[in-house]
């Protein structure tokens, strides 16, 4: 067994990402995993360390951040937590053969093929953004300021889907879980 692969997916909110990437791991047969990610938000009931996120410290996180023990990390504006993907749990998920799937955004993308330049990158988006307001519309979850904001950052997200290997359209999840699987069997 050689060592594993790492696979980023990206696409902007609404786009279906968490549900491919659930049903990718559970479907197809790679021996893919999900990173768990870091973060210093407090955990929400039902989550558990280390399966959800790996929750940290502020204080924790930010002598990690300097040390440069994350591949890439971010604060998430307005609400001031921070989340980011630990190497060493990427690494050691690699030696052991898996390929490691990142649901991650477009800049955390791009510092994590600073150091993976052989990532396979997917970036999962609806057929235009007219779709994609409509999907954000249809949840019905969100205020008209937060769904402004979205679409702003996937305007600003979409400029970069050239910057990805592949360009999947989400148009069923079925069919979108298929063609993501397919795409991946093909570069073992």
């Amino acid at each position: 067994m050689g060592v594993g692969k790492m696979v980023i997916i990206s696409g902007p909110s609404g786009a279906g990402k968490t549900t491919l990437v659930k049903q990718l791991i559970d479907q197809c047969p790679l021996p893919l995993v999900l990173s768990v990610s870091a973060t210093t938000r407090p955990p929400r009931p039902g989550e558990e360390n280390g399966v959800d996120y790996v929750f940290l410290s502020d204080d924790d996180f930010q002598q990690r951040r300097a040390a440069n023990e994350f591949l890439e990390c971010f604060e998430v504006y307005g609400r001031g937590y921070w989340y980011g993907t630990l190497r060493e749990t990427v690494s050691s998920s690699l030696q052991a053969g898996k390929w490691v799937v990142l649901e991650i955004d477009v800049q955390g993308m791009q510092s994590v093929i600073a150091s993976f330049p052989d990532a396979i990158s997917v970036f999962v988006r609806p057929q235009s953004l007219v779709e994609l307001e409509r999907r954000l519309r249809g949840r019905g979850t969100e205020t008209e300021e937060t769904i402004q904001r979205r679409l702003e950052v996937a305007r600003h997200e979409w400029q970069f889907k050239d910057h990805y290997r592949y360009d999947v359209i989400n148009d069923t999840i079925e069919a979108t879980v298929q063609r993501v699987c397919e795409l991946l069997q093909a570069e073992s």
